[in-house]
């Protein structure tokens, strides 16, 4: 697939990236160039592989799943500008 210096200049206005009128035709070049590169991965047959996380296998480390209460509410409301009886405390908003 191969991008123009419009779709060029499309996707760097989308991206919020300033390139200035000489720079598109390189751009462009760029990304014309990372489009024909996945399309070399979509090529590569992958069925059977698992995915995997890391190079080397390994498993994630889990924590029980056992519902608490927390008990920081303490540290939690130290955190916060205004707190009162347990609560965070906001202004009134309603007028």
């Amino acid at each position: 697939m191969s991008i123009d210096t419009d779709t060029a200049r499309k996707v760097a206005k989308l991206a919020r990236i300033r390139v200035e009128e000489a720079d598109l035709p390189a751009l462009a070049g760029q990304l014309s160039g990372i489009l024909g590169f996945m399309e070399q991965l979509n090529e590569v047959d992958v069925t059977g592989v698992e995915p995997m996380t890391s190079v080397t296998p390994m498993r994630l480390a889990r924590r029980a799943d056992v519902v608490t209460d927390g008990g920081q509410a303490g540290r939690v409301l130290a955190n916060a500008p205004d707190a009162r009886e347990g609560f965070f405390a906001v202004p009134k908003v309603v007028e």
